[in-house]
């Protein structure tokens, strides 16, 4: 460092104030300005939320209505085969028990 010093390096200079804080400040304008963007943004947020949560609702009604609809369906399905089976089941009884008889 002495070294430096004996050759004649100049000394690191310090920066001076130029400019006054109170010119480059955003102002009234400014704090306006990012207030009215910060309330858009909360605006948006409730209202995206808004419409995921009806996304959400409207989905969970349509799988409830359509397992609803698939179990009325497996039932109407199970009548039309119990019925079907009786009709079927009874005439074949009634054949083999008359033939077994006489």
């Amino acid at each position: 460092m002495q070294l430096l010093m004996a050759t004649g390096a100049p000394e690191t200079p310090m920066p001076t104030m130029t400019v006054d804080p109170a010119v480059v400040t955003p102002g009234l304008a400014g704090f306006v300005a990012i207030a009215v963007v910060a309330i858009a943004v909360v605006l948006l947020l409730i209202d995206m939320l808004r419409r995921i949560r009806r996304g959400r609702y409207r989905a969970q009604i349509a799988e409830e209505l359509d397992a609803e609809e698939q179990a009325r369906a497996a039932e109407e399905a199970a009548e039309v085969e119990r019925a079907a089976g009786a009709v079927d089941d009874g005439g074949d009884d009634r054949a083999g028990e008359s033939d077994a008889k006489p």
